[in-house]
């Protein structure tokens, strides 16, 4: 049988290794951000260096015109889009938090209520309303995360769906 010690190293160490799953996922997510930024920022750079050479080569007045409407267009574009893309990430990122944070709330708040009641069952007074109040508890805050997680995700998709309407 496993000592009091042993089950709460055990919760310790499943919380730890989900801490680190979570660590990970924020670090990819990061990157892919920085790649999508750094892409998009030397995308901009070349068109600026070619809308330059153009800019200088043009002697029309009409034309310097229409070459920095295209210039501010094209660049409003690629931000908007650069920006979606980053909102879809987050989305999914925040869809995949919610889903493993929910699923270290539901089984760890199984283990952590299987381990109290093996603890108070070796203690010389055993409460039973402190299990309930504290399983209530436990199951309150899974549902509120829930419920917040819902909320978060429904907010980022109209986030993106508004995006989408802009553009056409």
């Amino acid at each position: 049988m496993a000592t009091k010690q042993d089950q709460f190293n055990e919760l310790q160490k499943k919380n730890l290794e989900a801490a680190m799953r979570l660590a990970q996922m924020s670090i990819e997510n990061s990157q892919r951000i920085m790649e999508i930024q750094v892409g998009a920022a030397k995308r901009l750079f070349e068109e600026g260096v070619e809308n330059a050479k153009a800019l200088s080569s043009t002697k029309d007045p009409k034309g310097m015109m229409e070459l920095r409407a295209h210039y501010a267009q094209s660049t409003t574009e690629q931000m908007l889009a650069c920006a979606r893309e980053i909102a879809e990430i987050t989305a999914r990122t925040q869809a995949e938090f919610g889903k493993l944070v929910g699923e270290q709330l539901s089984t760890g708040s199984t283990d952590m209520f299987d381990a109290m009641q093996k603890m108070f069952k070796g203690m010389p007074i055993a409460d039973q309303n402190a299990l309930g109040a504290m399983q209530t508890a436990m199951d309150t805050t899974r549902a509120a995360f829930e419920q917040m997680t819902r909320a978060s995700t429904e907010a980022f998709q109209a986030f993106t769906q508004q995006g989408g309407k802009g553009r056409k």
